[in-house]
């Protein structure tokens, strides 16, 4: 064979190609499955929680060549997304809804055994995640989108879609809703218009109970000033009626008291008129 320099360079091919097909290096991002003949052998660099990186057992790897496939699995984190997704509230509203979950593959032997790829469970989730979202923001008014209530409807979305995800080996870390908006248009204006009549009505409740307490406060003041101008006439009645005239007489005399512009009243009267008395002084 050393003679012969077109053998040695064959056998050296051959060689490389069963070295190449027998050794093969794992990436950190990546998960092995060993195929071979069709079924699942072993797992190289599985997922485990709270692994180190660079301790995970990815690397150089041997196999048998050509008897032994490796399909590879990422490691990291997916996402699906679900757009304009229409979802029906209870209060009649009509929502475009675009959300997306973020899931991992945890048991990548049950993936392959069921599914094969990724990509077929990202596409056995999606319809999941839209069926979960609807059955979930059904149960609810539009508000409850504003409110501390929606972390509640995400975990419940998020366990909907889990327990389809384990059936696949995979693991939802969290689900989120990106947008939730009205269909623009009639609906969406027909809406604003609800809430709208809505916010003057309880404006309006909010005037009439104001003003009912002012009346109230109004009704206890003057019933307060009666008591201390009924209490002050009793204590001594020449002075409370002569203060009282006088009072009168600064209303009726003087109309625009002080300043140049106070304005001037003649009045006649006959020096015998009763109400000119406090005048006469007290007989």
């Amino acid at each position: 064979m050393t003679r012969n320099p077109i053998a040695l360079a064959f056998v050296a091919i051959i060689l490389l190609i069963l070295a190449g097909n027998a050794f093969t290096v794992v990436p950190e991002t990546k998960q092995a499955v060993i195929v071979g003949f069709g079924k699942p052998k072993r797992v190289i660099n599985p997922y485990r929680q709270g692994e180190e990186f660079g301790r995970t057992g990815a690397g150089l790897i041997a196999k048998w060549p050509f008897m032994e496939n490796i399909v590879w699995i990422d490691k990291r984190i997916q996402s699906i997304g679900l757009e304009k997704q229409q979802v029906l509230s209870t209060d009649q509203l009509r929502l475009q809804v675009d959300a997306f979950a973020r899931y991992r593959v945890t048991d990548p032997l049950q993936m392959y055994v069921t599914a094969h790829t990724e990509q077929r469970v990202s596409d056995a989730l999606q319809p999941i995640l839209g069926s979960a979202i609807r059955n979930e923001l059904g149960k609810r008014p539009f508000a409850a989108l504003l409110s501390p209530e929606r972390g509640q409807m995400m975990a419940n979305i998020k366990n909907a879609l889990n327990r389809v995800a384990r059936q696949y080996g995979a693991e939802v870390i969290d689900v989120r809703i990106k947008r939730a908006d009205l269909p623009e248009g009639t609906p969406l204006e027909s809406a604003f218009q609800r809430m709208r009549t809505a916010r003057e009505q309880e404006a309006g409740s909010i005037r009439a109970q104001g003003y009912k307490q002012a009346q109230i406060i109004k009704a206890d003041a003057d019933a307060e000033a009666a008591s201390t101008y009924a209490e002050a006439f009793n204590k001594d009645p020449d002075f409370y009626e002569f203060y009282r005239a006088m009072q009168s007489y600064e209303t009726t005399f003087v109309t625009n008291s002080g300043g140049a512009d106070a304005s001037r009243s003649s009045i006649i009267l006959s020096p015998d008129n009763e109400y000119l008395r406090e005048f006469r002084g007290r007989k």
